[in-house]
């Protein structure tokens, strides 16, 4: 049977993609839901291409304009947050892909786990808030979380038929982005157009800029414990600039799997969909004899502070995870409006981390609250 897809931010750059895997697998998937928080005309324009049975946009002041676009083509409009948060309740979705930005993602994943939805997780940001809550409570409803950020879905894809063995450790790549091999001197003067030429991946602002500064490879060492339940001294980060080996598993009799691949996120997004079958495809293939070498090296947690810091929030645990994602929010968003320089980043995080009240076992209530407290002082640093 076709599994029904509700797609939680369908005009990013893992939304569109999923739609392209969703319109080549016509025979596996089928198209229930989009959802967007501001673009509106790309949201019609998907909505009327792909036929959903309803779309969301979170913007409430968009959605006449939705709503005039798409009820004459018998597609259900709703607007706001709670109508976000409800949609992915609907009987008719089976698998919800959380492609949101940000900490938006962690209420309608909660709501679609309570509901007993299988979830593709393509939201980091979920599990580095609040990553015991939804593990908790992903174990109670019977839900299944399916990674499908690259480096994730490689450590899963490697765990296949692998799941009564124990891990030894697990080894995060990172490309380094755009500023590998630099030092602070230079990356006092680094403009944002500098930072967002990724030399790899094609991804959206946020984590084009989470990449260069390498808090997108911290955000995966936090989201990585909760989803393989491992301990931080398990979760290794290399440097690897060819981003051709997404990630590896070392077992306990010291051997090593790694999954491997083009820089391609179509892949992963289609192994967390179609699980546990692999779909055909006719993604680029890699081809060995186009690589003359591979190669390795430790990241420079020095100069690349946010790592370090993330790091130091998962060994504090409790909210520590969830100030980081905050203040890395705001002050991602300030560099992109040039209000803050790149190495201003980890000094608002690690300012942030330093003065909101720390939270040992905290509730979903108490998350809500560090996060705008971490807000509040982020901003009153800018």
């Amino acid at each position: 049977m076709k599994k029904r897809i509700a797609i939680l931010g369908s005009t990013g750059s893992i939304g569109t993609q999923a739609l392209e895997v969703i319109e080549a697998n016509p025979e596996s998937f089928e198209l229930e839901v989009l959802t967007a928080n501001h673009n509106a005309k790309l949201l019609i324009a998907q909505a009327l291409a792909y036929k959903p049975n309803a779309v969301v946009i979170a913007n409430e002041a968009l959605y006449d304009e939705v709503f005039d676009a798409l009820d004459p083509h018998d597609i259900k409009v709703y607007a706001g947050a709670n109508a976000l948060n409800s949609i992915v309740e609907m009987e008719t979705v089976d698998l919800v892909l959380t492609a949101m930005v940000g900490y938006a993602g962690l209420q309608p994943t909660i709501r679609a786990i309570q509901a007993g939805k299988t979830i593709a997780l393509a939201n980091k940001e979920t599990l580095v808030v609040a990553g015991e809550l939804i593990s908790k409570l992903a174990r109670e409803k019977g839900v299944n979380i399916y990674p499908v950020d690259s480096e994730h879905s490689a450590i899963f894809q490697c765990l296949a038929g692998e799941f009564h063995n124990p891990i030894e450790k697990i080894i995060l790549t990172a490309s380094g982005g755009p500023f590998r091999g630099k030092d602070k001197a230079f990356l006092e003067t680094v403009t944002k157009a500098q930072a967002l030429k990724h030399p790899n991946w094609s991804m959206g602002a946020k984590i084009t800029i989470d990449s260069a500064s390498l808090m997108n490879k911290g955000l995966e060492v936090i989201e990585a414990k909760w989803l393989f339940g491992l301990r931080q001294d398990q979760i290794e980060v290399v440097v690897h600039p060819q981003s051709i080996v997404h990630s590896l598993v070392q077992f306990e009799d010291g051997s090593m799997k790694a999954q491997m691949g083009l820089p391609d996120m179509k892949l992963p997004i289609q192994y967390a969909m179609g699980y546990p079958n692999r779909l055909k495809s006719d993604f680029p293939r890699f081809d060995f004899r186009n690589f003359s070498q591979l190669t390795f090296e430790q990241p420079d947690l020095e100069t690349f502070r946010n790592l370090q810091l993330a790091y130091d929030a998962l060994a504090k645990g409790g909210n520590a995870p969830c100030v980081l994602n905050a203040a890395n929010e705001i002050a991602v968003a300030a560099f992109l409006n040039d209000e803050i320089g790149f190495l201003q980043m980890p000094d608002l995080i690690e300012s942030c981390l330093a003065k909101v009240a720390y939270i040992a076992q905290p509730s979903l209530e108490d998350y809500v609250q560090t996060d705008a407290e971490t807000r509040r002082l982020a901003e009153e640093f800018i």
